[in-house]
């Protein structure tokens, strides 16, 4: 087999994005974090980076002659260099939780009550330092000298108070003499039981990256000969449902135990309002977020996993308890025998950071294909290699 293309991962994380390369047919040579136990679950987990390195670092100290040389790159040698920045500076809960104002309105309205003014849209993003990290991944991808990268982040980067930041990605990369190609994708139209939607850029210096084309549907009744129906929690999380896989921490008590048991699978509190026609309503319509109480339901994907999820944010299992982290794990489309370091606590926030695996591939795969030879393309898929 001819010699695989190099990447090299930043903002690594607990994987994800090498797993993909690796799946895509890429060698993963170097994953770059500053969060110990994220860097202590890559080294449990050689398999998708075994050539590499796992560095423990802050990506603003580092340069790309640096880069280069942990990655045991010539200085020649073609690579991709891969990452997905922090999210949390540009997630919308940064900007819906600022000062209640919306929410008010929208409350008076409802009630019948004399609104006050309707609040005019906040668009100076909040500070934070994490902001700058997005220029930071284009500094190294320059500085490496990159024949092609990957840019990954949340769909809110899109959003007004926040996309002065992208553009100035994209227009940098286009004058460093990258082709670009913006993607909004939604990893369960690339097989991942998971509706997760993700703002992803390609870009290569010789030739436009291909577009990565969906290969499922985001629901059943959009399914056809062209796409495959989405794939459901219900499918993702039956190897899960044997006790030995049991989690102390998933059993459910407290103050809205009785109310989670009574909201059927696919709904959120809204099922116990007038909204749904409930007799005796415990809860008011859109006073809460919409994860609150939030159910699976096994006949179709899951939304979003939480990173840093509050005692009553879900998705909550169908039977009325938290969600298991193998089963966290596996509607991010995770290996089984993908291994996550440190606590549940931990092990929870690395899983809701990560980029499934199985999207990744899909968006890495247009650019191995035009930097690598035919044959690397996919290789994992024809080894026996475990997949979701």
């Amino acid at each position: 087999m001819s010699k695989k293309i190099a990447v090299i991962g930043l903002f690594a994380g607990a994987g994800g994005l090498e797993i993909g390369a690796h799946w895509a047919g890429a060698d993963v040579r170097l994953a770059v974090d500053n969060d110990p136990i994220a860097c202590e679950t890559l080294r449990c987990n050689p398999t998708y980076h075994s050539a590499g390195t796992v560095l423990k670092a802050d990506v603003a100290t580092l340069d790309g002659k640096t880069l280069r040389k942990a990655a045991g790159l010539s200085r020649r040698e073609p690579c991709i260099v891969i990452g997905g920045p922090p999210c949390q500076p540009f997630s919308k809960s940064s900007y819906w939780t600022d000062c209640g104002d919306d929410s008010r309105y929208r409350q008076a309205k409802r009630k019948g009550q004399a609104p006050p003014p309707k609040p005019k849209p906040i668009m100076e993003p909040k500070p934070d330092q994490r902001r700058s990290l997005v220029q930071e991944l284009l500094r190294l991808i320059v500085e490496t000298e990159a024949q092609g990268f990957l840019f990954e982040n949340v769909v809110s980067i899109t959003h007004p108070r926040n996309k002065k930041v992208l553009e100035l990605f994209l227009d940098e990369a286009q004058a460093a003499k990258f082709q670009t190609l913006l993607v909004r994708a939604n990893a369960v139209q690339y097989g991942v039981p998971q509706m997760r939607q993700r703002i992803v850029v390609l870009g290569l210096k010789h030739g436009k990256p291909a577009k990565p084309e969906p290969t499922h549907a985001e629901s059943t009744e959009q399914a056809s000969f062209s796409f495959l129906p989405p794939v459901t929690a219900g499918e993702a999380l039956r190897p899960f449902e044997d006790e030995c896989y049991f989690e102390p921490e998933e059993v459910v008590k407290g103050r809205y135990e009785k109310e989670l048991r009574e909201i059927p699978p696919g709904m959120n509190y809204k099922a116990l309002t007038a909204w749904a026609g409930h007799p005796n309503p415990v809860f008011e319509a859109e006073t809460r977020f919409w994860t609150f109480l939030l159910k699976l339901s096994p006949d179709l994907p899951s939304w979003t996993i939480q990173a840093s999820p509050g005692p009553w944010v879900g998705p909550f299992h169908w039977t009325s308890r938290r969600l298991r982290t193998v089963e966290l794990a596996a509607l991010q489309g995770f290996p089984e025998s993908y291994r996550f370091a440190a606590k549940r606590r931990d092990r929870v926030r690395q899983i809701g950071n990560a980029v499934p695996p199985l999207l990744a591939q899909r968006m890495i795969e247009p650019l191995v294909a035009a930097l690598a030879p035919t044959s690397c393309i996919g290789a994992a898929r024809h080894t026996g290699e475990e997949r979701p």
